[in-house]
């Protein structure tokens, strides 16, 4: 691992799910990245634990032939926070997601902001958790087609019950170039901690319109979000890579 920013072209994207779900929550951003002549990875997390998660994903950044940019949803913008400083990445893009400092309680963080309605819905059994349907339709899944929606909650990844214990050990986004996108209407993380994530890490912002799944309601703007990273610009222009 290393804390310094590599050089050159920028031709792979590796995608990280947050809680709750699994790689296919990106399955409508990968081709718009794919289209722009990207080579696209989604990671599958186990999450099990910010350790497990953290491995796989640096598992597909080895996998990279070159400089990377490094995208996490949700809890998985833990995961980025921590991995982030592979030396492939070259930034990072948060989708409505949590950015924690170092060795931050990042709960406690989130108890500052208001409580986003989700959270009533977390059920437990036997060590893991997942959300009720109607937490997962309502809240998470806000503004999905409700086919879609339904065939997203069928996929939905247990999550360990002490997965949101994990401390990072460092905070990538202090050592690379950074972009947020903020969900407006989200449901399961408050908005208003968004946009201080964003704000703290000193990010590239944009405001969706949407629920927690931007990715999903709004892919083009995720993807163009991603692509300026790509760049290493902080205005969206074409894309001219075929």
């Amino acid at each position: 691992m290393s804390g310094t920013t590599p050089t050159g072209p920028v031709n792979n994207v590796v995608l990280v799910h947050g809680a709750y779900a699994d790689g296919s929550s990106w399955s409508d951003v990968i081709p718009l990245l794919q289209r722009a002549g990207l080579t696209v990875t989604a990671v599958q997390n186990p999450l099990t634990s910010l350790a497990d998660d953290v491995a796989a994903t640096n598992r597909a950044l080895d996998r990279q032939d070159g400089p990377t940019v490094l995208v996490g949803h949700s809890w998985a913008g833990t995961v980025i926070s921590e991995a982030g400083n592979h030396p492939k990445v070259t930034a990072l893009v948060y989708v409505a997601a949590r950015a924690p400092d170092a060795g931050e309680d990042f709960t406690a963080l989130a108890a500052r902001f208001p409580t986003p309605p989700a959270n009533a819905g977390l059920v437990h059994n036997d060590g893991f958790a997942q959300l009720s349907e109607k937490a997962f339709l309502d809240d998470f899944a806000g503004g999905v087609d409700e086919t879609r929606a339904r065939s997203l909650f069928a996929a939905q990844g247990p999550i360990a019950g002490d997965l949101f214990a994990g401390r990072t050990t460092v905070a990538a986004w202090r050592d690379r170039p950074c972009y947020y996108s903020v969900s407006t209407a989200d449901r399961t993380t408050a908005p208003e901690l968004e946009r201080f994530l964003a704000e703290r890490m000193n990010a590239t912002t944009i405001e969706v319109d949407s629920s927690h799944l931007a990715m999903v309601t709004h892919p083009e703007a995720i993807a163009d979000l991603i692509l300026m990273a790509t760049r290493g610009t902080r205005d969206p222009q074409p894309d001219t890579r075929g």
